[in-house]
């Protein structure tokens, strides 16, 4: 299982405008065979910060998500709605645990 937790920053003012272009994003992910989850979050405290946790069953299937078409439309869209910052870490990961 593979895990993409960081954040990506945008301008604070521009998130309504941003919010169509995540749902797209989200959806079209939620759809992808492999996929687990994908989600973001707004910061509690910082509201251009953009929370992202994905997960992932195997490579094989991050790597078909990078050639998606929806994340081609949702890269293409961060110059415009200001989305610059972006922190994401890969992380390999066991079985999930009940804690």
């Amino acid at each position: 299982m593979l895990l993409i937790i960081g954040t990506i920053r945008l301008p604070p003012n521009r998130f309504e405008e941003a919010r169509s272009a995540m749902e797209r994003m989200i959806s079209g992910s939620h759809a992808e065979t492999g996929c687990l989850e994908y989600s973001y979050a707004r910061d509690v405290l910082d509201a251009g910060l953009i929370r992202v946790t994905e997960v992932w069953r195997d490579k094989a299937a991050l790597d078909a998500h990078f050639r998606s078409p929806h994340i081609a439309e949702w890269r293409s869209s961060w110059p415009a709605l200001g989305i610059g910052e972006r922190n994401l870490v890969l992380y390999e990961a066991g079985e999930p645990m009940t804690t």
